[in-house]
């Protein structure tokens, strides 16, 4: 895989790194795609019993590959499709029978404070940051507005989604978004931890209480993706990119 490292450094544990740190670890159709893929790998391989999911370098990951969207902005066709390849990409993490763990060890803004949504147990360093930028360039986190009531609950999804403010791990934590944040020495070796420990139940059990957890996640999607699709295609979108391009 291009976008992913996957080694297996605790009995039972993958650990999945994502490998575009020249980005930020920025996220781009094929980044999806391999996702989609990676989470399918992971829960039909009988050795692996829980995974970490982590950035390689300074990001988790900084979100959507902004240079992608002037690709498809103003093709509604083309725009759907990519919103439900994304969608179908932070879904898989919730479907993958394993427990996914993350260590967000940076940046974690649009998309990447969306995958946080999608793990099951979320770990971040003190300097990791989190945020809904989507507002910035004209969208809205289609994603993150469908989970992240789930997840923070109405006021804190409001907060993030409608201002692009970024918050600390320590105001994530209060927001339910983070379980525990760890100096970033310590982030990985304790979701590895977390994992192993995961690991070590019996796998059935593990599977059929995540899935009962995850039970009726997906209602909601599909006006989601329609309502972000049109936003792609408005004058302010295309403006507000050019202009973060421009930068």
């Amino acid at each position: 895989m291009e976008r992913f490292e996957i080694t297996s450094p605790r009995p039972g544990v993958a650990l999945v790194t994502i490998a575009r740190p020249e980005k930020l670890n920025a996220m781009d159709p094929l980044f999806f795609r391999e996702l989609i893929a990676l989470t399918a790998e992971l829960g039909a391989d009988p050795e692996v019993r829980a995974a970490v999911l982590t950035g390689a370098g300074r990001a988790f990951s900084a979100g959507g590959d902004i240079a992608s969207f002037r690709e498809i902005a103003g093709d509604t066709a083309r725009v759907r499709r990519h919103l439900r390849l994304v969608f179908d990409a932070f879904s898989s993490v919730e479907r993958c029978p394993v427990p996914v763990i993350g260590a967000v060890n940076g940046i974690a803004h649009g998309g990447g404070t969306e995958l946080t949504l999608a793990c099951d147990v979320v770990y971040a360093a003190d300097s990791a940051t989190f945020a809904f930028r989507e507002p910035t360039v004209g969208l809205t986190p289609g994603w993150g507005v469908v989970r992240g009531p789930e997840v923070m609950g109405r006021h804190w999804t409001r907060l993030l989604a409608l201002s692009g403010r970024v918050i600390d791990a320590a105001t994530a934590a209060r927001a339910g978004l983070v379980q525990e944040v760890l100096p970033a020495a310590a982030l990985l070796d304790a979701a590895l931890d977390l994992a192993e420990e995961m690991a070590a139940l019996p796998p059935l059990a593990v599977e059929v209480g995540k899935a009962f957890v995850n039970r009726g996640t997906e209602p909601g999607f599909a006006e989601a993706v329609e309502a972000t699709a049109l936003l792609f295609g408005t004058a302010e979108h295309r403006e507000r990119v050019a202009a973060f391009l421009e930068r």
